[in-house]
């Protein structure tokens, strides 16, 4: 074959092949991106159960440490995101920066409030969940936007198990306000659900997901370690009026939830 045929041979192959690469790119960025993103949002969340447990907690240090960490882990991941895909991501994402530092500031204001004074004014606690909230559903956006700009879509129990974490990291916000007497969070569309609904949910989609055909005897295992420390804390979620435990239910959901973003990787490392 004469020189002049193999450029021509080796420029068609590389025609094909470009695209193919940076498709892949493109998909393994925006892969890591929504990890971070998602892993931000946790964090985020929990900012605010961490706040609610200092403040019903009268002052306990153990959760003064937790909220630092827990603002030390989005600031990290903010800045972790870099690449964005399109114009609209990287206005969402310019959006969330300067919402979570509004959000920050303020979240400090009332730690540093409570730590000379002993309490908060409640409408500052209020403004405070409605800011996080804010944040929650820009975060949302952001998701759904970097996926729509990358053509690129989160498997589907990869994504399933991310929303059941989320879901039990709201479910111990919710939990956490209540036991501090602020008043219920914010889930979801702005007003405030049942717990008895939330934890119904929670049971539900565990179930199904623990049941899902594409688990292997591992993941199947993995689940029902998860399921075995949920109905450790259920009906205490349950009958919140009854009993209050905050300690039990912050401990056990976090481990809880450390087990499902486990899981998480699982799925998502085999594209499931």
């Amino acid at each position: 074959m004469s020189s002049r045929m193999l450029a021509i041979v080796f420029s068609t192959l590389l025609a094909f092949t470009l695209p193919l690469f940076s498709a892949a790119t493109y998909a393994a960025d925006a892969a890591v991106s929504l990890l971070k993103l998602h892993q931000l949002r946790l964090a985020a969340q929990k900012t605010l159960g961490d706040f609610y447990m200092f403040n019903g907690m009268e002052g306990d240090q153990r959760y003064s440490r937790m909220i630092s960490e827990s603002l030390t882990e989005v600031n990290t991941h903010l800045a972790a995101l870099t690449e964005m895909p399109g114009e609209g991501a990287k206005a969402l994402r310019s959006q969330l920066d300067q919402q979570w530092k509004g959000y920050q500031i303020d979240l400090n204001n009332l730690v540093s409030a409570l730590k000379s004074q002993g309490y908060t004014d409640l409408q500052p606690v209020a403004d405070l969940a409605a800011r996080n909230q804010q944040l929650l559903v820009l975060s949302q956006e952001l998701y759904s936007k970097i996926q729509q700009e990358s053509s690129y879509s989160v498997p589907a129990m990869t994504q399933r198990s991310r929303e059941q974490s989320l879901l039990m990291q709201g479910i111990a916000v919710d939990y956490a306000s209540r036991s501090a007497s602020v008043g219920a969070t914010f889930m979801g569309g702005g007003e405030a659900r049942p717990m008895e609904e939330l934890v119904s949910e929670f049971a539900s989609k565990m179930s199904a997901l623990e049941k899902d055909p594409q688990n292997t005897p591992q993941l199947k295992q993995s689940w029902a370690g998860v399921a075995t420390k949920w109905r450790y804390i259920e009906n205490s979620l349950i009958n919140y009026n009854e009993n209050s435990v905050p300690f039990l239910v912050n401990k056990y959901s976090n481990t809880i939830i450390q087990g499902i973003e486990q899981i998480s990787a699982q799925y998502a490392a085999t594209s499931l």
